[in-house]
């Protein structure tokens, strides 16, 4: 499958855009000619300038400050993350079933997602890799792992153009542009990808028809 790059500025809006991921999707999107919003709980954690970037206030937890940035968009890229990783949390699930309904109202369509690769056991990967997913990765993450169950179930349910993206280890590695992935299947010795090569498979793929609907996996 070949990446699509759309002719066209797309009007796109990233959520978490201080993350290590929202902030890699932030700048390629921009070197990629869209016109971005940058939301996140507190602006002046962003420190960047754009002539094509608009950084605003806004938290998923709280539906209420979600519509307004959402007005005319044509792709939404979530990237959710959050610190407490071995602590229950509802952020995935409740914060992107706030944004969903927020497209709905808004009539906005396609939507990009982040989940993580051992959310199900590939059967391709090497069996101490499918041993220390089940019983170390698993194990630690499970709040975590329990709430992206939730998220999947309630994207999956939706009428969006969506893709949830399952990426294994992620590094800080720069862009190569060099990578794998699968398509509703799992993609053999998935073990890392960089934060920046998952944004960068993204932003080139916001008008791939090929990836609406689809879980992909992702991976050097």
């Amino acid at each position: 499958m070949k990446t699509v790059h759309p002719n066209v500025a797309l009007r796109t809006l990233v959520i978490g855009a201080n993350g290590g991921i929202g902030k890699q999707v932030v700048e390629l999107a921009l070197e990629a000619g869209h016109n971005v919003t940058a939301m996140l709980r507190d602006p002046v954690k962003l420190v960047m300038t754009h002539a094509n970037l608009q950084i605003v206030k806004g938290d998923v937890m709280r539906p209420e400050t979600l519509e307004e940035h959402m007005e005319g968009k044509d792709v939404i890229i979530s990237a959710l993350g959050t610190n407490t990783i071995t602590k229950p949390t509802i952020l995935y699930s409740e914060g992107n079933k706030n944004l969903l309904k927020a497209m709905q109202k808004k009539n906005v369509r396609r939507a990009f997602f982040i989940s993580a690769s051992a959310l199900e056991i590939s059967p391709v990967l090497p069996f101490y890799v499918r041993f220390a997913e089940k019983y170390i990765v698993q194990k630690i993450l499970r709040h975590m792992y329990d709430d992206l169950r939730i998220m999947e179930r309630l994207i999956k349910e939706s009428n969006t153009e969506w893709t949830i993206m399952r990426p294994p280890r992620l590094t800080n590695k720069p862009a190569t542009g060099e990578y794998r992935f699968a398509i509703n299947s799992f993609l053999k010795n998935c073990l890392s990808i960089s934060r920046s090569d998952l944004a960068h498979f993204m932003i080139n793929n916001i008008t791939n028809e090929a990836t609406y609907q689809t879980t992909i996996e992702i991976g050097y």
